[in-house]
């Protein structure tokens, strides 16, 4: 985790600035989630980066906790969510093996992003089941490597390395991300992806 940290801390700043790749992809999932909510629901996000979909799905909640890992990511979400008068929203620091969530005391866990970067997704995935309450849902947006992008495999040491990637990226394909959520308990409510070399976004449902 510590060098994981060091690096998102590294380039947060510079993250916080980057326009979003998909605007019209990130819109889409946005709204999808959006229908979902309703304004009683406890929200949890890991990885949560500098903040912004946590701050753009506040309105629609009773509550956002939202963890990263990297404290410069947090600092940033802090002050973005300041200066917009949002206050439902608890940052945090900390890693989603670090984190003390209540079992069943969740309505919704997104994380964006970020099932890729994990050392083992497999077991954050039954975590993240068992803090949701029954029919609880799972919102998650995540590259594929291995569908479209399998080539970078040989190149993210030397990316890492050189300071340019973090530590952990894992590669896996869409259907076998599926099947992990399928494998804990999930049943899925929602998939879209616009293309092959995109991310993949699904809706689990706890069942």
């Amino acid at each position: 985790m510590d060098k994981s940290a060091k690096f998102w801390d590294r380039i947060a700043e510079k993250y916080s600035r980057q326009p979003v790749a998909d605007e019209a992809a990130y819109q889409k999932k946005l709204q999808v989630t959006r229908e979902y909510f309703r304004p009683d629901m406890e929200v949890l996000e890991f990885g949560c980066g500098t903040g912004s979909t946590a701050i753009i799905h506040a309105p629609c909640v009773n509550h956002i906790r939202a963890v990263d890992i990297s404290s410069k990511m947090i600092e940033i979400s802090k002050e973005k969510a300041d200066a917009q008068g949002i206050s439902n929203i608890t940052f945090e620091c900390s890693s989603i093996e670090g984190l003390k969530v209540a079992d069943e005391s969740m309505d919704v866990v997104m994380a964006h992003s970020l099932l890729h970067l994990l050392e083992d997704k497999e077991a954050v995935i039954a975590r993240v089941y068992s803090m949701l309450r029954p029919g609880g849902l799972f919102v998650s947006s995540t590259v594929c490597l291995a569908d479209s992008m399998w080539f970078l495999k040989p190149v993210i040491p030397i990316m890492y390395f050189f300071g340019k990637a973090p530590e952990v990226v894992k590669f896996f394909a869409a259907n076998e991300l599926v099947k992990s959520l399928v494998d804990a308990g999930f049943e899925i409510d929602f998939q879209w992806e616009q293309g092959r070399s995109k991310a993949v976004f699904i809706v689990a449902k706890k069942v």
